[in-house]
């Protein structure tokens, strides 16, 4: 009997250190796959991607507006900038053919951001593939190739998008930094809306000329994010090859 309990003992600490060694690795698990996966994605679907692992990258939405795209880029090459990511809507686009194609010989990249700039989600499937697909025969003709990002023109999205924008080949891009420039509250409140900026996060801007305080603040602004030894790359140069955070998207 003595010898059974002993035996009976020993077998019990065997199992409890199995259980504990388990529980370990299913916790340590876990915490990676917090730290390391897409951030927006439906359980095991298409993912959009709002950040990566590595530097920074500063990207501007453009909607409408003839006056602020323009200086926004001059200020970039002034600044030496020579990464940088433009989600453009097809509408704009068509009417702008000259700045898309300085944007495009200035080597930055362009995403695209609909054609209409209307909220993905009020609309029916059928109405956002027709707006990607208008968007891609406008950049078709201004002879833009090779977009394969999408960015949500209004931000707002959910799984429908994330479906539709794999069908046709685009990575639905978010971003983990808001500027709020959109909502003109000054340069130095822009620039401090972007202080928290760390490697990895992609910074939301504009250049519709909705947003008047955006070109005053980017000298100050990459000032800043250069004072963190973050360099500057392009969304597709960031998600290559790295893994971002997932949470469910409904």
């Amino acid at each position: 009997m003595k010898f059974f309990m002993v035996l009976q003992a020993k077998n019990i600490k065997y199992y409890s250190l199995i259980l504990l060694t388990a529980l370990f690795t299913a916790w340590f698990l876990f915490v990676q796959n917090i730290l390391h996966a897409p951030v927006f994605s439906t359980e095991d679907g298409p993912k959009a991607v709002y950040k990566g692992e590595k530097n920074v990258a500063i990207t501007f939405n453009i909607g409408w507006g003839d006056e602020k795209a323009a200086p926004i880029i001059e200020t970039l090459k002034r600044e030496k900038i020579k990464s940088a990511t433009f989600f453009l809507s097809g509408s704009w686009a068509e009417r702008h053919p000259d700045i898309v194609a300085e944007i495009v010989k200035e080597g930055y990249e362009i995403g695209m951001l609909g054609y209409d700039y209307k909220d993905y989600t009020e609309m029916e499937d059928q109405e956002i593939i027709r707006d990607i697909s208008k968007a891609q025969e406008a950049f078709k003709k201004l002879n833009v190739k090779n977009i394969e990002l999408l960015r949500a023109p209004t931000g707002h999205f959910d799984k429908r998008l994330l479906k539709i924008s794999e069908k046709f080949g685009y990575t639905v891009v978010h971003w983990s930094i808001d500027s709020k420039d959109w909502t003109n509250p000054g340069v130095d409140r822009i620039v401090q809306n972007i202080t928290k900026a760390q490697k990895g996060d992609i910074i939301l801007l504009h250049a519709s000329d909705s947003a008047k305080q955006t070109n005053k603040a980017l000298p100050e602004l990459l000032s800043e994010l250069r004072s963190k030894n973050l360099n500057f790359v392009n969304v597709s140069e960031m998600i290559s090859n790295s893994s971002a955070s997932s949470e469910e998207v409904r």
